[in-house]
């Protein structure tokens, strides 16, 4: 697999427009969510600018935003500790198959454990084979738990 060069850093508000792009791309693809610029932008800010709700990774390639994923915070009673959700994991399409996705998932990881996470949860569309595989490759498993929503 041929890689390419990148840097992985956190997002700034200034980086808002080019996620919203990224996520439009994403939530085109699921099952549950459709673009929304205006509500992409305000969820962006949020974590942003309030480091206790989460941190957003970005991946440069040059000047270009080509990657990104959120990690969003909570607390877990079972294991009495801090967890996240990792969420909006995105690669942009013309990058992907060139490790770029590996090297971002990799560095979500190791910033929540050095953060004090215990656990890193995540959610996939039942029928997106190809993003399990690659969560499976990278040392997730399938959890007994069965997600379930009630939207307001």
């Amino acid at each position: 697999m041929r890689e390419i060069e990148v840097e992985i850093i956190l997002a700034s508000p200034a980086d808002i427009p080019a996620l919203c792009h990224l996520l439009s791309e994403l939530f085109s693809q699921e099952a549950e969510f459709q673009p929304d610029y205006e509500a992409q932008s305000r969820g962006l800010t949020r974590i942003i600018t309030d480091p206790n709700i989460g941190h957003i990774f970005v991946v440069r390639r040059d000047s270009q935003i080509v990657g990104m994923v959120n990690l969003l915070y909570t607390v877990s009673t079972a294991l009495g500790e801090r967890v996240a959700w990792l969420e909006d994991m995105v690669v942009s399409s013309d990058v992907r198959g060139l490790g770029v996705g590996s090297r971002l998932l990799e560095h979500a990881v190791e910033f929540a454990r050095q953060n004090g996470c215990r656990r890193l949860s995540l959610l996939t569309d039942a029928d997106n084979l190809q993003a399990q595989h690659f969560y499976q490759r990278q040392g997730f498993r399938a959890s007994e738990m069965l997600p379930m929503r009630l939207v307001f």
